[in-house]
């Protein structure tokens, strides 16, 4: 079952590329396991797809102790609290969701402990909804300015997560948003290297995600069903 869908999720994304003239191997998956089982993701990265999304420290802590950590990068898709930035830094390739500045400085501070730079995606808050988190674009290239010069952490990009919507391309606006932020902070040079990241797209809503220019789409429930 995994491998057809992954096999639909695929061609739905090289059709969203067709569309706004994009190559589709520029487009990552992230397999988002949250809940899901061991054997679950190794089925996953047997068929090929190595990037996985986990939205809690303490459950991806266990999974990564019980597969061989080497075969997959893993991503932190979901809020982290500051009193599990530490195992977050041991564990994480990618921190997705860093959503403030006391957050980016506290991963700063672990990740210097064990010599790492930590690699991270700035959070941006685009949705009106009050439980979403993240900066607000108003405040984002300042912030991006001052988490660039951290020492141990290494901004790659930006990411969000839309608003529920009852149509998908309702979701647009706030995609086309992100990408011109990104665009503005390349602009203005804010960090040293170009940030390349944009995580953007989920299961409901990831073809509009793309042609939006996301390259990195998080998808749980259309890998695993349910």
């Amino acid at each position: 079952m995994i491998r057809d869908n992954l096999f639909k999720i695929k061609s739905r994304i090289s059709s969203a590329c067709s569309r706004s003239n994009r190559d589709p191997g520029s487009i990552a998956i992230i397999a988002v396991s949250k809940n899901r089982s061991l054997e679950e993701i190794r089925e996953v990265i047997a068929c090929g797809l190595t990037d996985i999304g986990e939205n809690r420290v303490q459950e991806a802590l266990k999974k990564y102790n019980e597969l061989n950590a080497s075969v997959a990068k893993w991503h932190l898709v979901g809020h982290l609290q500051t009193n599990k930035v530490r195992p977050a830094v041991r564990l994480f390739d990618l921190i997705q969701s860093v959503d403030s500045l006391r957050l980016a400085f506290e991963i700063d501070k672990e990740a210097g402990k064990i010599n790492k730079v930590q690699d991270i995606l700035m959070e941006i808050k685009i949705s009106p909804e009050t439980t979403k988190c993240g900066f607000s674009p108003a405040e984002a290239i300042e912030a991006a300015k001052e988490i660039s010069g951290l020492k141990n952490v290494s901004l790659k990009g930006l990411m969000t997560i839309a608003p529920v919507v009852d149509v998908p391309e309702k979701a647009r606006p706030y995609f086309r948003q992100l990408r011109g932020l990104l665009d503005s902070a390349n602009e203005l040079r804010v960090a040293s290297q170009e940030l390349q990241i944009l995580s953007m797209g989920m299961s409901d809503d990831f073809e509009g995600a793309v042609e939006e220019g996301s390259n990195m789409v998080r998808i749980g429930k259309l890998i695993f069903g349910g």
